[in-house]
């Protein structure tokens, strides 16, 4: 079947921090080229999309700003199904903005949800309100699994993990490796999984969230996962390149 979708991944793929990825700048121009349906996935929920916009432009990258979605746009649209209306939140003006538009109110007196996004000013005083509240029945929400970025600064895995110690509960992680993120990126994209393709670097993230969620997977070496760590997990890639300029499968 005809693959009219791109959902991407950032890091990995196109940028390493903010640097461009030899050869991604024409990848990206190829598929605009093409028609095709592009949307940039990211896991990172502190930057919105004007920002991304704003990055990829910085590296010479030309996109609209509807071609971004994050994990803090699909926590909000995830919230949005559920029932509840307050929100205690621990991240960056990014996540707080999109729960906003969503119509929740963020709070500290007793919220439906606690969620737990990245920032630099985690304390101990949020630990033990996020942790108060957690055990007292708030639904424990995380915009991603990731437990460190570069540098291994900080990220929502690890934010999350004194809380999850401390109340005994599991937050429900919306980003990769969800199949609900790439579920709710298809819906703003208005696509199907069947005719949807998903460009990663990390088999545990981008990958596995693709093969979840019934997207033909490709690979590229230009980021997390190399060519020796495919025979360690039990699915494999339909696709395997170099990186993202080497893409021919349209």
């Amino acid at each position: 079947m005809q693959k009219n979708n791109l959902i991407c991944d950032i890091d990995g793929v196109i940028l390493h921090n903010n640097d461009l990825i030899p050869g991604a700048d024409a990848f990206v121009r190829r598929v605009l080229e093409r028609d095709m349906n592009l949307l940039f996935l990211t896991n990172y929920p502190a930057q919105t999309p004007r920002d991304l916009q704003n990055r990829f432009y910085s590296a010479g990258i030309e996109v609209p700003e509807s071609c971004f979605y994050t994990s803090a746009m699909a926590t909000a649209d995830f919230l949005k199904r559920q029932s509840g209306e307050k929100a205690y939140v621990i991240g960056e003006g990014a996540l707080i903005h999109e729960l906003y538009k969503a119509g929740f109110t963020i709070t500290d007196i007793d919220p439906d949800f606690v969620v737990v996004g990245e920032t630099r000013n985690y304390n101990w005083s949020m630990i033990q309100m996020a942790a108060r509240f957690v055990a007292d029945g708030a639904r424990f929400i995380a915009t991603n699994p990731d437990t460190h970025g570069p540098q291994m600064h900080p990220a929502c895995g690890a934010l999350c993990a004194p809380i999850e110690r401390m109340t005994g509960k599991k937050p429900f992680y919306v980003g990769k490796p969800s199949a609900w993120i790439v579920r709710a990126a298809l819906n703003h994209m208005d696509a199907h999984s069947e005719n949807t393709l998903i460009v990663g670097d990390n088999l545990r993230t981008d990958i596995l969230a693709g093969f979840q969620a019934g997207l033909e997977t490709v690979l590229v070496l230009t980021g997390v996962s190399q060519v020796a760590d495919i025979d360690k997990m039990p699915f494999r890639p339909q696709h395997i390149y170099a990186s993202a300029a080497d893409i021919d499968l349209f």
